[in-house]
């Protein structure tokens, strides 16, 4: 059985996990987001979390909103259309502003400013004035994607399925 099958299933799991997340737990997470079903946004203060419309949230991603050792519990923000690398930690009380895309792994210490790729431990700011769509996905990768289907299509003999 092929694992596209059961893509409808995580879809589902993944829907009722971010509805606990808004009902019980109230988080401030939009509708729209997207979050692995490994990610894992606080529980201990819960109502510190909030991720803006069109975000995706990578796999074991972890969305800190307290520090236990300090008693610190702190509102942590992502803006709209981000994407947070897999095994990512936004550190509590950060702010990632709009279109933004954090590096897999990374530390995120600081606050991130619009429209600008952070990465490293600790995150710094890589490159900024960057254009990204829903999901923090970059404006020239469906291109890039047509282009790689068109010439594996071309070169296998096969229509290209993205021209129909």
């Amino acid at each position: 059985m092929s694992l596209a099958r059961l893509s409808f299933l995580r879809r589902f799991l993944t829907g009722m996990r971010l509805r606990f997340f808004r009902g019980v737990m109230k988080m401030d997470i939009h509708p729209t987001v997207e979050m692995s079903l490994s990610a894992k946004p606080d529980m201990t203060f819960p109502k510190g979390v909030h991720i803006g419309e069109y975000t995706y949230v990578a796999f074991n991603a972890r969305i800190l909103s307290h520090d236990r050792t300090r008693g610190l519990y702190l509102h942590t923000n992502i803006g709209r259309n981000c994407f947070i690398g897999g095994e990512s930690i936004i550190l509590p009380g950060i702010t990632i502003g709009d279109n933004c895309v954090i590096g897999a792994g990374s530390v995120v210490t600081k606050d991130v400013p619009p429209r600008s790729i952070a990465a490293g431990n600790p995150a710094k700011v890589i490159r900024s004035d960057i254009e990204v769509g829903s999901y923090g996905r970059f404006i020239e990768a469906d291109e890039t994607e047509r282009r790689i289907r068109s010439s594996d299509a071309s070169a296998a003999g096969l229509p290209n399925r993205m021209d129909q």
